[in-house]
């Protein structure tokens, strides 16, 4: 007896270390696929001859799937649980790379839009995991992997140029390295479900309910937390498509911006380890969803007078807290608006799903902006206006309360 007890015990403590280490995993493959693209985008041009405004296609493409994909993944979570999902969906991101590593201009959409479909399953069920394995460390899981999300965000921003120009392996073999963290992760997962001896949560005729009638679509907490997660990531795709862009018109070379790009979310870091600690711990977050507009405020309307390297670098250290923090707030944000893991998949597959297709604008219509009027004055005044929204918006996210009580 006391001996099947210890073994019990053993196995509940693997499993433990496997999920985290699950999550982890996970989180490398949320935003390299992604973030690799802007310092590349110079070459990808080039190579295949298109415009600033398509260009900008290739990150706003994943946002367009984030949107269309996510609110169904929570029913293909309860009918295929959702461990069993995110394999798929980190196949789907193996898939997509290697699609989109083909020097074909219909192939790279086509790559770029499987790459979004994986981590939009990736991106709904990660939090629901986590309110459901780790239920009493919300917080503190969701800065832990914010954190090494954002690490790797910033490795693919800060190596993919180097990869293709320093070390001759071209955009392609640069884009397609990312497929490794992917098959990694899916082996751990895979892992994860073979050992996994706890039954699966039996969903009460109250949450199929909710899941069918998808009453997240009409609660407006639901839709002010969407607003908040759109905005903010709005601001961070659109920064990772073109700073290095903007960086190269001030004069720097490729290299450099894409560098300062990397620099610039690992700035965040802090920011987004420390914030979903912080707000887990006050009853409200809306000074601190606030601060993250005035943050990006700062930023961007730096970046607007920049013409010296100290203001510069004054404005990306402003713009990489308010993106590291506003991410990770920003995903705590549907964890604490929700009571069970339940409320979280279906607030988060919502919320997604309009946040990002509000996101998916962001990049091709900077580009746009900037293609008919040849100066980047224009699309830096458009972030400016998204940042003081989102002041607004975040004081209203921060009040105390569940979208489903």
């Amino acid at each position: 007896m006391v001996e099947s007890q210890e073994n019990q015990k053993s196995n509940n403590q693997l499993q433990f270390v496997l999920l985290f280490i699950g999550i982890i995993v996970v989180a490398f493959n949320l935003r390299p696929a992604i973030t690799s693209v802007g310092p590349l985008i110079s070459f990808i041009r080039e190579d295949i001859d298109i415009s600033n405004g398509t260009a900008g296609l290739l990150t706003s493409l994943p946002l367009i799937a984030f949107a269309v994909i996510s609110p169904m993944v929570p029913n293909f979570a309860h009918k295929f649980t959702r461990e069993k999902v995110l394999i798929y969906g980190l196949i789907l991101i193996m898939i997509g790379i290697l699609i989109r590593s083909i020097s074909v201009f219909t192939l790279l959409l086509i790559g770029t839009l499987i790459i979004g479909t994986g981590i939009a399953i990736c991106n709904v069920l990660l939090p629901s995991v986590i309110k459901s394995h780790f239920p009493l460390k919300v917080a503190l899981m969701t800065s832990i992997y914010t954190t090494v999300m954002n690490i790797f965000a910033a490795a693919g921003s800060g190596i993919s140029n180097p990869l293709a120009k320093d070390l001759n392996f071209g955009w392609q073999i640069s884009l397609l390295i990312w497929a490794i963290p992917a098959v990694f992760a899916a082996v751990i997962w895979m892992i994860i479900i073979r050992k996994d001896t706890t039954k699966e949560e039996n969903i009460t005729p109250s949450k199929k309910g909710i899941l069918s009638g998808n009453r997240m679509w009409r609660i407006p907490l639901a839709w002010i937390v969407a607003a908040f997660l759109g905005l903010q990531s709005t601001l961070f795709y659109v920064t990772i498509s073109w700073l290095p862009e903007i960086l190269h018109n001030f004069g720097m070379s490729m290299a450099t911006a894409g560098w300062l790009l990397s620099i610039t979310q690992i700035i965040g870091l802090p920011a987004s380890f420390a914030i979903p600690i912080l707000a887990g711990k006050l009853q409200k977050q809306s000074f601190i969803a606030c601060s993250i507009g005035v943050f990006s405020l700062i930023g961007y309307g730096g970046l607007l007078l920049g013409d010296s390297w100290a203001i510069i670098i004054f404005s990306l250290i402003f713009i990489g807290i308010a993106l590291g923090g506003g991410f990770a707030l920003a995903l705590t944000f549907l964890g604490l608006r929700s009571k069970d893991a339940e409320q979280a998949t279906e607030l988060s597959g919502m919320a997604q799903s309009v946040g990002y297709l509000l996101a998916a604008i962001g990049p091709f219509a900077i580009g746009s902006i900037y293609d008919v009027t040849a100066s980047w004055t224009f699309p830096l005044l458009t972030l400016i206006i998204i940042a003081v929204l989102l002041i607004i918006i975040g004081y209203q996210v921060g009040k105390d309360r569940y979208v489903i009580d």
